[in-house]
């Protein structure tokens, strides 16, 4: 990977680790319709007066269909479950959780036609990562509602699925054309269900709104602008282990900031699915190309 590559990843893996911290706080006192609505909204603030000032509007649009399709598995769907989920669950084991989005990834890209086969490996990989999360579920989750733990299920789909949608269908619009789009049409349709809660957000303590305001403008107009950059450096499925290491930040500022306790199900879980993850994304050795032998000369001496 290049220096690039590298630079992005390590941004990009300590960036999405901390929206899990933010949306606990900010779900303790805002519903979670208004927390997306709130990040949305300041996103697209940032990023589409920049996508209309260099006239990469109108051009992207042309790929609205892909553009809606991402929409919907990256933001839409995703970010509503998430805090929808982090009502009951902690940010810890939420981000855990959604480090099974290489695994699914991996599934995903292979249904999907990608060049890279299923090896051994990867499907070693795959068998960790499933063993990672039934050890989790089993120690830390008895208590839990199912619910919570489906919405994150549809996220890590949608996460997993969102970058061959770029790769495919949107390598030719820019990243941050592509992300303020898609962060105005989900301003868009969260508005109708945020804005009659206006006066729940003006009586929201400073630390919600300041950690909605950060999911806004770092976690989102900021990364989304980097994380296009990272899938067209390294390819989607390369992109996607950054959350490898999104769990580890999430667990620690969880820890520490938050007083979540770092449970058996945690150091377990933990490591089986960040293994299972880099195995079932490994990239296998290229196939050596078959030897031509060289050409008989038949010319008459």
């Amino acid at each position: 990977m290049s220096r690039r590559g590298w630079a992005l990843f390590l941004a990009m893996s300590v960036i999405w680790g901390v929206p899990y911290l933010l949306i606990k706080v900010a779900v303790t006192d805002l519903s979670p319709v208004t927390v997306v609505f709130g990040r949305c909204l300041l996103g697209a603030a940032l990023l589409l007066p920049w996508t209309v000032a260099r006239g990469q509007l109108r051009p992207a649009l042309r790929h609205w269909r892909a553009l809606l399709l991402f929409t919907v598995l990256e933001m839409t769907g995703p970010w509503l479950l998430l805090s929808y989920a982090e009502q009951t669950l902690s940010s810890s084991l939420t981000g855990l959780l959604v480090a099974g989005v290489p695994f699914v990834a991996a599934l995903a890209g292979r249904l999907a036609g990608e060049e890279e086969r299923l090896t051994p490996v990867r499907l070693l990989g795959m068998g960790v990562g499933v063993v990672g999360i039934a050890v989790l579920l089993g120690l830390d989750v008895e208590r839990v509602a199912l619910l919570p733990l489906l919405a994150v299920a549809l996220t890590v789909v949608g996460y997993a699925t969102a970058p061959l949608v770029v790769s495919r269908a949107l390598a030719e619009v820019p990243g941050v054309a592509a992300g303020a789009i898609a962060l105005t049409v989900t301003t868009v349709v969260y508005a109708p269900f945020a804005l009659p809660r206006l006066d729940e957000a003006a009586r929201a303590p400073a630390p919600a709104l300041a950690s909605v305001a950060l999911l806004g403008v770092l976690c989102t107009a900021v990364a989304l602008a980097l994380f296009f950059a990272l899938i067209r450096e390294v390819g989607p499925q390369r992109a996607l282990v950054i959350t490898f290491l999104n769990p580890a930040v999430a667990v620690l500022l969880g820890v520490l900031l938050l007083g979540e306790p770092f449970t058996l199900g945690l150091a377990v879980g933990l490591p089986l699915v960040v293994l299972g993850c880099v195995l079932a994304t490994r990239r296998g050795r290229p196939r050596p190309a078959t030897e031509v032998p060289p050409p008989v000369d038949t010319a008459v001496p």
